[in-house]
């Protein structure tokens, strides 16, 4: 064999490893999200979608290009990140896997030009099928996020912002709010990345207060708005369906208002008085017992709310609070979190006894 047959052929062998070794992934990322869509969330359509993409990758995935494996030999196997060991919920596997699909399906739509045309043609359609059910499924898991969480932290402004907020995850927060009225938007792009990213880590919601364009820039789950923002049907023309829109109310009216324009969670309050908002009077515990015996959707009670007055505020029917000083100020956020969170926990299980 000559030189030039000799490097074609090992160029071709290449590339059967490569489109074998990525054929094996999106079959085995579609796999796991078959098997939550099937035993998860019991949705006969995701499932069949998956369960089709799997088995057309299959139909390419040829004797072949399975002879050119050689695990011994690979480089990659013993390859490994810190990220990959750690899944802290199931929100978290699913979008570790479909960016795993989305990878691989990018590799063999590539590579593939090479070996078969009609096959790279075939991965580039399924990878943006990929896409929209990512949208789908990771907005439905972000409002089943929502419907579950019952302790909710609004951040204020703090030189050790980032520490509080990571202390606060590490005791099981599940939600954030972003609020931050002072400032540029260069700095608060940057706080808003960092803040989005922790909450990533610790498998938590990150909303943007008041901004839309914002929380798109950094791809927040979604925005808080109050009653001087924008209208919620602009939200969500914005943001699309798959995201969650919030809107404060502080009465009955503003509420229905809120409900009426379709917003996926309302706050109530404030419930007592709060430095956070110095202009607002305080709503009460009447207006959480309306929200309860009213509201369709979540809401949390939110306004001057710590372990003091917690009992109260449930007692009176709200099962979900935002916080701000009870967290921000707390000597030990991590600590505190885990308190209110067991509070929560606590009263809602006798109230459902």
């Amino acid at each position: 064999m000559n030189d030039f047959a000799a490097s074609l052929s090992s160029t071709n062998l290449a590339v059967h490893r490569i489109l074998d070794a990525n054929l094996d992934r999106a079959r085995e990322g579609l796999r796991i999200l078959e098997d939550w869509c099937r035993f998860g969330l019991n949705h006969h359509d995701w499932t069949e979608k998956f369960k089709h993409l799997r088995q057309s990758l299959g139909q390419w995935h040829t004797a072949e290009l399975r002879a050119a494996r050689d695990t011994p030999n690979d480089t990659g196997v013993t390859l490994t990140h810190p990220q990959e060991t750690v899944r802290r919920d199931v929100t978290q596997v699913l979008q570790a896997n479909f960016c795993r699909v989305q990878e691989a399906l990018r590799s063999l739509e590539e590579y593939g030009k090479i070996h078969r045309p009609e096959m790279a043609a075939a991965c580039k359609q399924w990878r943006y099928q990929v896409y929209g059910l990512e949208s789908e499924i990771m907005g439905h898991q972000r409002f089943q996020q929502l419907h579950q969480a019952r302790l909710y932290l609004v951040t204020s402004p703090s030189p050790d912002l980032l520490p509080i907020v990571e202390a606060a995850l590490k005791g099981g927060l599940p939600l954030v709010q972003y609020r931050e009225k002072q400032g540029n938007d260069c700095d608060r792009i940057l706080i808003a990345q960092a803040l989005k990213a922790l909450c990533q880590k610790y498998g938590a919601l990150f909303l943007i207060n008041d901004r839309v364009d914002l929380a798109l820039a950094v791809d927040a789950d979604g925005v808080h708005l109050g009653q001087q923002d924008l209208p919620i049907a602009t939200a969500r023309q914005l943001l699309g369906r798959h995201r969650i829109i919030g809107r404060s109310t502080t009465n009955p009216e503003e509420m229905a208002k809120a409900l009426a324009e379709g917003a996926d969670y309302i706050g109530v309050g404030p419930v007592y008085a709060t430095p956070t908002k110095p202009d607002k009077a305080a709503a009460g515990l009447d207006y959480v017992r309306y929200a309860a015996a009213n509201s369709p959707v979540p809401f949390f009670a939110i306004g001057g709310i710590d372990e003091q007055n917690l009992a109260a505020v449930m007692a009176a029917g709200g099962d979900r609070v935002a916080v701000v000083r009870a967290l921000m100020q707390a000597d030990d956020p991590t600590v505190k979190s885990r308190q209110l969170r067991a509070q929560l926990e606590a009263i809602n299980t006798s109230i459902t006894a």
